[in-house]
């Protein structure tokens, strides 16, 4: 995990009464966020809170939005997307180096796939890959770049359990090395915990909770403090853990109606309309 960058740390995005609408909805309404040099931010939020359209807009994929405010990030940034998204006629080399115009760029690019694990693999086909292998792939292209800002949209959520767990540490070693500032959108609480220094829940397209994750690594996965941090932001997502009917609804409902996105029975949370099955 990246360390905590101190107050005195540059601000790398910077976001001021940020306004996005779609067919006259507002999606991002009035959001303020700031992210500093080498911080790890975790985004959290129920379906429809602006997740997407929040990453969007930092990696100015969002020209035809209608909105306005004030939103600085830097002219490097790199996205994690949900799935690999390797061009399968490539090899793994050419994925990683592809778009980038440097004279040291095959070297950067053997570089990048050995601090995932590839190294050897510079010529396989993404078909010859597993899930969690494809991944590491997609993370070796993001950071072969040296991003600034590195975006995430759920990069693990397609991987089983066993996997995620090795990506999580990977993803922690790759960012304390390479020091980019880290915007991660997840629906799992345990692992915002598991890897940021803020936790940011969205909420109708406004910041309803920034938490600061101050648990030494042997608490991050358990412990009473653990337990505290992830109650408050599951009950910021509508979920109740003490069994209580949340917001006076029946006891077969949460907050986004009969059996919602965020159920603590499965410790995980996760949004069944931006992940694939």
């Amino acid at each position: 995990m990246a360390s905590h960058p101190g107050r005195l740390s540059p601000a790398v995005v910077r976001i001021e009464d940020l306004v996005r609408s779609f067919d006259g909805r507002r999606v991002l309404d009035g959001l303020r966020l700031t992210i500093h040099d080498g911080e790890f931010v975790a985004l959290l939020g129920r379906s429809g809170s602006g997740k997407s359209t929040l990453l969007r807009a930092l990696a100015r994929l969002d020209h035809d939005v209608r909105g306005d405010g004030l939103l600085t990030a830097p002219d490097n940034v790199s996205v994690v997307f949900q799935d690999a998204r390797l061009l399968p006629w490539k090899r793994l080399l050419e994925n990683v180096v592809l778009g980038l115009d440097t004279p040291d760029a095959q070297e950067r690019g053997r570089a990048a796939l050995a601090e995932v694990g590839l190294a050897g693999r510079e010529r396989a086909w993404p078909v010859e890959l597993s899930g969690g292998e494809q991944q590491r792939v997609s993370l070796a292209r993001s950071l072969v770049r040296e991003p600034r800002l590195l975006l995430a949209d759920e990069p693990f959520g397609a991987l089983d359990a066993l996997t995620r767990i090795r990506m999580h540490a990977l993803l922690r070693t790759l960012c304390a090395r390479h020091r980019p500032a880290v915007l991660l959108v997840t629906h799992d609480v345990d692992e915002a915990i598991a890897l940021a220094d803020r936790v940011v829940v969205l909420e109708e397209g406004r910041i309803a909770a920034d938490l600061t994750v101050d648990l030494p690594g042997a608490h991050r996965t358990g412990g009473p403090d653990h337990a505290r941090l992830r109650a408050r932001l599951l009950a910021h997502l509508g979920v109740d853990l003490t069994g209580h009917e949340p917001d006076g609804g029946s006891g077969d409902e949460t907050a986004d109606g009969p059996r919602g996105e965020y159920e603590p029975a499965h410790e995980r949370v996760r949004d069944t309309e931006e992940i694939p099955a």
